[in-house]
């Protein structure tokens, strides 16, 4: 017996969502029948987003906000509840990779920007929803990664995989904070997907500070070694908005093909 997932009335918001993860993951809740808003610092790639959803029927709202600044997000969430009412899913997705570089390297600057983007972001993200999410219940889902989770051999990548396993320590105390209210906090921890975010990635002088390490051929198992697709986290996503999953919250789940395993 096939199962359909609905999210008919449901409204979502996704940062992050002008391409990548957050791109595919607006297009599948909208498929699914959410109403979504697409929240990130690049109105252009927000439009893009936007035009591929009216060519669905779906229904969508822009947003040009900063997750790490605490107005914009307040004035985000309130802007979504006052089009539509409602709050039932958020996807804190929107981060960078920032700058990998041996620790000595690190710009204390470097390091900031990565924490205020990836850690203070989600924390804002979440903190000016959860009054609307309390309304009704709902669903909470974070992109962290294989790094900092399950993996520590990227060497260099110590203030992303830092922030990325604060993440999950993040997720695991408000899921039990938020449960009474029916909303549910969990998280998704990508490896290597095709997405844009490494190309905004700045790596400097590795080579002095990396650990050598052989795999198979194939570093990531289950594809022989093709990175996943953005696509494949989108149906995750939906996966975890819908009542499907109804019954998981403070769980993270790795979507790698097996990499983090082979490769931690």
């Amino acid at each position: 017996m096939a199962i359909s997932v609905q999210l008919n009335d449901k409204v979502a918001l996704v940062t992050g969502a002008g391409s990548g993860l957050g791109q595919a993951a607006a297009i599948r809740l909208i498929q699914a029948g959410a109403k979504v808003a697409l929240l990130g610092r690049n109105i252009k790639e927000l439009r893009q987003t936007q035009s591929q959803i009216r060519h669905i029927g779906g229904d969508s709202l822009v947003i040009e906000g900063d997750i790490s600044n605490a107005n914009s997000m307040q004035q985000a969430t309130g802007r979504i509840f006052s089009q539509w009412r409602r709050l039932d899913i958020v996807f804190a997705n929107a981060g960078i990779n920032g700058v990998w570089a041996p620790l000595e390297e690190l710009i204390v600057e470097e390091w900031d920007e990565t924490m205020n983007n990836n850690l203070r972001g989600t924390f804002l993200t979440v903190k000016y929803a959860v009054p609307y999410l309390k309304k009704n219940g709902g669903s909470v889902i974070i992109t962290s990664s294989v790094n900092g989770t399950r993996m520590f051999s990227n060497t260099g990548a110590s203030a992303y995989a830092t922030s990325k396993g604060a993440q999950v320590a993040f997720a695991k105390m408000i899921a039990l904070e938020l449960a009474p209210f029916h909303v549910r906090v969990n998280v998704i921890c990508p490896g290597a997907i095709e997405s844009e975010i490494d190309e905004n990635t700045e790596k400097r002088d590795l080579d002095t500070v990396a650990t050598p390490v052989e795999f198979p051929k194939g570093s990531i198992p289950l594809t022989g070694g093709s990175p996943g697709k953005a696509g494949d986290v989108g149906n995750l996503v939906l996966f975890l908005a819908s009542d499907l999953s109804k019954h998981i919250s403070g769980t993270e789940i790795w979507i790698d093909g097996a990499q983090s395993l082979l490769q931690g």
